[in-house]
């Protein structure tokens, strides 16, 4: 029996708290632990963006993070499985074996907490991803009924236009040739939209750039500096260079975009054709129920399928360059933002 475990057994009374706040996703999220280096794994994920506002009443989110030790007997075989370790944050109390991780997330408190165990620190990359995104993004979209996109988005001047298709479509490729050529960035890869003013926001910290992506942009400053990132490792095994955006001259979207246009990217070859080519309302609707079919099952869906339903929307071919892509879409931004503009043609559906 251990007195001073006995006396607490979550650790509610022994640790000295540090707190961090950030403007995240519409909301306030404070992120609470007593371990420094799960603090700083959300300095560098979620430090120095643009602070997004949504609505006028601004949401305080709470995130926990807990460390569980390391087993003490690592490399030894055991005779029995490793015991309970009590742990508490934010108002949770509960437990985890040393080698366990888990995150829980209660959206109408506005909480959630991630236990973390102490070999995960070893893999900083999918800690941040796989635990502590996991935590923001689906607090932060479930408290404030945001429907959660696995989109890209870029934009002019307050309207965004949303980059669809799987992964490995490309969407980090026309990203990487947007930014370039001055487009704020949103998001890569997850875009919120707010589905009764289709409003869309992210966090747009890092692009992730595949090396074949750079045979593009050769003897160029930017393929230099993209080539000088740390590289990643994704699940599926492709080896991606991580791009802090923040650190760079390229425009983050200061403000959540307003939703002006759909775009599927294609495999397809455009040839003579133009590369983007519209798509009807059905084809526009069941390309989003086979392309988000996560979001379709979220309660927000039917609202924001009714008000993307009378967005443009169009299919885009790939050219001979990525960057051909780049002057349809600003073209498409700025037919959307004059008054009584026409827009591009769609075949009726």
């Amino acid at each position: 029996m251990i007195p001073d475990l006995l006396a607490d057994p979550f650790g509610e009374r022994s640790h000295t708290i540090a707190r961090r706040r950030l403007h995240l996703l519409g909301g306030r999220i404070v992120f609470e632990s007593a371990n420094p280096e799960l603090l700083r794994l959300v300095d560098a994920a979620y430090a120095d963006l643009p602070r997004h506002r949504l609505s006028a009443r601004t949401p305080e989110l709470r995130v926990g993070l807990v460390l569980t030790s390391p087993s003490s007997r690592r490399g030894h075989r055991r005779a029995e499985p490793p015991p309970l370790q009590m742990l508490s944050a934010i108002g949770f109390a509960g437990g985890a074996t040393p080698s366990s991780s888990f995150v829980v997330v209660s959206p109408h408190a506005g909480t959630a907490i991630v236990s973390v165990p102490g070999s995960m620190l070893r893999f900083p990359y999918h800690t941040r991803y796989e635990l502590i995104e996991f935590a923001v993004f689906t607090l932060a979209a479930r408290s404030q009924g945001l429907v959660s996109l696995h989109a890209a988005c870029v934009g002019r001047a307050g309207r965004g236009i949303l980059l669809m298709g799987p992964t490995g479509s490309g969407k980090s490729t026309l990203t990487l040739q947007c930014m370039l050529q001055g487009f704020e960035i949103l998001s890569e890869d997850s875009v919120f939209v707010a589905p009764g003013r289709m409003l869309a926001t992210g966090v747009p910290n890092f692009l992730h750039v595949q090396a074949e992506s750079l045979r593009w942009l050769r003897g160029t400053r930017d393929a230099a500096a993209i080539r000088n990132s740390p590289v990643i490792r994704r699940r599926s095994g492709v080896a991606k260079f991580e791009v802090d955006l923040r650190r760079t001259r390229y425009r983050l979207a200061r403000v959540p975009l307003r939703i002006a246009a759909i775009v599927f990217l294609s495999p397809q070859q455009a040839g003579r054709r133009a590369l983007l080519q519209p798509l009807s309302r059905s084809e526009l609707l069941g390309r989003m129920a086979i392309h988000q079919a996560y979001a379709a099952n979220q309660p927000g869906w039917e609202r924001f399928s009714q008000r993307a339903s009378q967005l443009p929307a169009y299919e885009l071919r790939r050219g001979q360059h990525p960057l051909e892509a780049v002057q349809p879409l600003r073209s498409l931004l700025e037919s959307q933002a004059r008054p009584g503009h026409v827009r591009l043609p769609r075949r009726p559906g």
